[in-house]
């Protein structure tokens, strides 16, 4: 490691990927995989890779402000500590709350939460990991007594079968997938997806399980009764480490009585059902992954028991190559668990029993320490719309695009007596309007801290650029408000090493290895140490220890006597069924190259060509009935919300469901926005809401004109207008639908962006398109498009255009013509991002003889570097074979 070189980790989802940034002589910033680091060895994903192009400080919040208003920070502390001050003196500790983020590191989280919990006596803190794994931690508590992912990633490279539930790893995780696939190609691995979507994950896996929505469980309960049938219990394990299981069988045989029934109530065939058996029972190791499409579901905690449940009726837990392992969503779920970021915990993994109450109070000493569970997200929220909630304060996370009734949360959040928030993007969408003061915060690559992966591995974010403007680390917010409110002394911290100290003893202060969560040997770390500190595998309870890849493989579970439960299950449902008022049930996810709201990853050029705007899949025969053919436009309507978006038309997608992408927001498209459709309905033991499976209605609209703006600077276009954005080299491409005409469209839009009295401006009545422009010194700024259809080729021109710098006079002159120069055919999707390749030229090299992946990446380089696109690429050499 030379001097301009920090190792530090992604800030993406919950693999936690080891990151070397490099600086070079002329400040620019490079990125690549940490080949030491354990969780990648070197990989990164697209996302990860094109993390330097990612920094650009042109949008980024500088400076606090009070109402709009450019101010001090001392001011706008004074103002934060006020509004929670009156709001405690007014209406008490139950009208205060904060909301924090995964992608928060774990210092900020427990000054936060020591703040709220031990000094304002409110247990009014949550996360937006509420959204994407509280079912999980739900799960692990009611099985194991604590929050506890007993298996490592090393498993997957050793296991015989690999189940993939509710999780599209090859795009959302996509360095465990390679793992995986790695694991297929050296030991024969067989992969099991279920999912009701057929994902690049699933067309990848040896067996796909389409299955219904909501029927995970009943799926989970024909497999327990299985192990039973077949005489494949470990008996000695369950009667020696576990309770419940007899029950837990009885209830299974209600869930799922026969096999014919188990397959009719999960939309599946026989035989596939009798196939995972065989497989999950015969081969001895088995991991079992899963993700949101488990979690995120009204009763995504009995699915992840149901799971937890067949990994102990075999004893396949904690072993080599065998367990449940749930694969997280954001950068810090992991760690803001561990010190309290929910609301119906206290840190270091303890509740709100009597004893552990007195517990942390006393290594606190804290004077106001909360008693009782505090609200989760979804209700937290409710109470801000009842007016029961008056402060609060928002940090890392924007509640306005992702929770559910989005449209809803945008309204209550200006029914506040005070809002602070604190962001590092000022294109938030919907928050900032509402905020009463706004605290700039430090991003990626700024800040100093650790974060928790999925396999418990502790690792360090260490900053390698300052922040850009007055912009301050969010654990030095908090303690300054802290000392506002009368708390100085209790946080004194000066440097995050002070926090993680803390934090460190007390997961050791009276553990007596009661709690599995213990890094007491860090309790001690000296500040040089901290700063050097290697990735780790939690529990660390003393210097001896270096680490456990893997718990309970002999017990020692959590609850007071050392066993496992067995958890019963409820009958599965869903929240809400379709009507005949909303037909479709809409399930909600990612896509590959984006990641939650875009403010990170809507910043990268090479991330914003796979999939460049919003879309909603439909089965052809659902597409047909609605008349609606592939491209065009439809109307989504929940009874929250509406959307206006385009149609993918694909049989991957199960008959009666549409599938749309989180990603997009009123910042980066129009009319897109799927939390507004969302529905309130959460799990009834996580608070976890269910965004799989939401009633919707949906039909054709008629789109008029479509066209392109491509420009220099930052536009804002109408919210009326259904569109999307993203980064180009040079400036931002802007794609658009609408039913008005082309003409009246153009004219509106052209006088928008003040193109109105420009000189270059072409109306070509005859084809009905028309074209207004803007070049300064000889540099495109602005290039308006609008027709019946949309040119790709010409929209891909008109992109060169920004990147060329000054144009030729040959070029200008093509600017407002029917057709470019050098346009081209269009080349389809960008399947490999890294390398740029199209998927027309993959088909033209397959058509020349490359027959595989491999070839095509001899011939291509695409799939040759971080690998996202593989299953891609394996998809349409498929296809052209058939």
């Amino acid at each position: 490691m030379t001097a301009a070189q920090v190792k530090t980790t992604c800030p993406y989802c919950g693999v936690g990927c080891g990151v070397i940034a490099a600086r070079g002589a002329d400040g620019a910033v490079s990125v690549k995989g940490d080949p030491d680091h354990p969780a990648n060895y070197g990989k990164l994903c697209v996302k990860g890779s094109a993390l330097a192009e990612t920094l650009s400080d042109e949008r980024r919040l500088l400076y606090p402000t009070i109402h709009g208003v450019r101010t001090t920070w001392n001011r706008a502390l004074d103002a934060v500590a006020t509004g929670f001050r009156e709001a405690l003196a007014s209406h008490g500790p139950d009208s205060i709350a904060v909301y924090l983020s995964g992608q928060l590191l774990t210092e900020d989280y427990y000054v936060a939460n020591k703040l709220m919990k031990g000094f304002l006596g409110s247990a009014n803190v949550d996360t937006n990991s509420r959204l994407c794994m509280a079912s999980s931690v739900a799960g692990h508590r009611r099985a194991f007594g604590a929050d506890v992912v007993p298996n490592c990633y090393e498993d997957l490279d050793e296991a015989d079968v690999i189940v993939l539930a509710g999780s599209n790893a090859a795009w959302c995780h996509p360095i465990l997938f390679q793992r995986m696939d790695a694991a297929r190609a050296k030991r024969g691995t067989k992969v099991i997806t279920i999912d009701p979507r057929r994902t690049a994950t699933a067309d990848s896996a040896d067996l796909h399980l389409g299955i219904a929505a909501g029927m995970d469980a009943v799926l989970f309960a024909w497999l327990l009764q299985e192990i039973a049938a077949r005489g494949k219990v470990d008996a000695a394990f369950v009667a020696q480490h576990t309770v419940g299981s007899d029950s837990a069988l009885d209830n299974a045989r209600q869930i799922a009585p026969s096999l014919a029934e188990t397959a009719a109530r999960c939309g599946l065939a026989p035989k596939d059902v009798q196939q995972f058996c065989d497989w999950w029972i015969d081969h001895p190791k088995v991991v079992t992954c899963y993700s949101q499409g488990i979690n995120q579901s009204a009763m995504g905690t009995d699915k992840v028991n149901a799971i937890l449940n067949v990994h102990l009726a075999t004893g396949r837990i904690g072993k080599p190559g065998s367990g449940p392992l749930s694969l997280t969503g954001q950068p810090n779920a992991m760690g803001g668990r561990e010190v309290g970021g929910l609301a119906n915990q206290l840190a270091a993994h303890m509740g709100f029993s009597e004893t552990d109450v007195d517990r942390v109070r006393r290594f606190w000493n804290a004077p106001q320490m909360a008693t009782r569970e505090g609200r989760k997200a979804v209700n937290l929220f409710e109470a801000v719309e009842r007016g029961e909630i008056r402060a609060l304060w928002i940090l890392c996370t924007n509640p306005a695009v992702s929770l559910p009734r989005a449209d809803a949360m945008r309204a209550a959040l200006k029914r506040l007596d005070f809002l602070a928030v604190s962001e590092a993007s000022a294109d938030v969408d919907g928050l900032l309007d509402a905020a009463h003061v706004v605290l700039p915060a430090a991003a990626w690559g700024e800040k100093d801290g650790t974060v928790t992966n999925s396999e418990r591995r502790i690792s360090r974010q260490r900053p390698f650029r300052a922040p850009p403007g007055e912009a301050k680390p969010d654990w030095w917010q908090i303690a300054q408000v802290a000392r506002r409110l009368g708390h100085a002394e209790a946080f004194a911290y000066e440097k995050p090493a002070d926090i993680f100290r803390e934090h460190a003893a007390l997961s050791a202060f009276e553990n007596a290895q009661q709690r599995p969560f213990n890094i007491g040997a860090l309790a001690q770390v000296r500040d040089e140490d901290y700063a050097t500190l290697a990735p780790v595998q939690w529990p660390v309870p003393d210097e001896s220890a270096q680490g456990e890849p893997r718990l309970f493989a002999e017990g020692g579970f959590a609850h007071a006597d050392g066993k496992a439960r067995f958890v019963a299950l409820a009958q599965p449902y869903l929240a809400a069924r379709t009507s005949e008022a909303y037909p479709f049930l809409l399930n909600t996810g990612r896509v590959r190259d984006q990641w939650h709201t875009m403010t990170r990853t809507g910043l990268s050029t090479t991330l914003a060509g796979h999939i460049p705007a919003p879309f909603l899949d439909l089965h052809p025969e659902d597409a047909a009935k609605l008349e609606v053919a592939d491209g065009e436009f439809v109307h989504v309507e929940s009874a929250h919300g509406q959307a206006e978006i385009r149609v993918s038309v694909t049989d991957a997608q199960p008959r009666g469901t549409a599938f749309a992408p989180i990603h997009w927001t009123d910042a980066t498209a129009g009319r897109a926005r799927i939390g507004s459709l969302v529905h309130g309905f959460v799990d009834p033991i996580s608070g976890q809401p269910e965004s799989k499976a939401v009633p919707v209605a949906i039909r054709r609209v008629t789109i008029a004109a479509e066209g392109f703006i491509v420009a220099r600077e930052h536009l804002r276009l109408p919210g009326w207008l259904s569109h999307a954005r993203m980064s180009v080299p040079g400036g931002e491409a802007i794609t658009f639908a609408s039913s008005e005409t082309p003409a009246v469209l153009h004219t509106y839009l052209s006088n928008w962006l003040k193109l109105g009295a420009s000189p270059l401006m072409q109306h070509n009545e005859v084809v009905d398109l028309h074209r207004a422009a803007s070049v300064v010194d000889g540099h495109l700024q602005v290039l308006l498009s609008v027709g019946p259809k949309r040119d790709e080729a010409v929209l891909n021109w008109a992109i060169s255009l920004l990147a060329r710098g000054q144009l030729s006079p040959e070029i200008r002159r093509y600017i407002l013509a029917e057709r470019a120069p050098d346009a081209g055919k269009s080349m389809g999707r960008r399947i490999c991002a890294c390398f740029g390749v199209h998927q027309e030229e993959i088909e033209e090299s397959a058509r020349k003889g490359c027959s595989d992946v491999e070839k095509i990446g001899v011939a291509l380089k695409a799939g040759t570097n971080c690998g996202s696109c593989r299953p891609e690429i394996k998809k349409i050499l498929m296809e052209l074979r058939a």
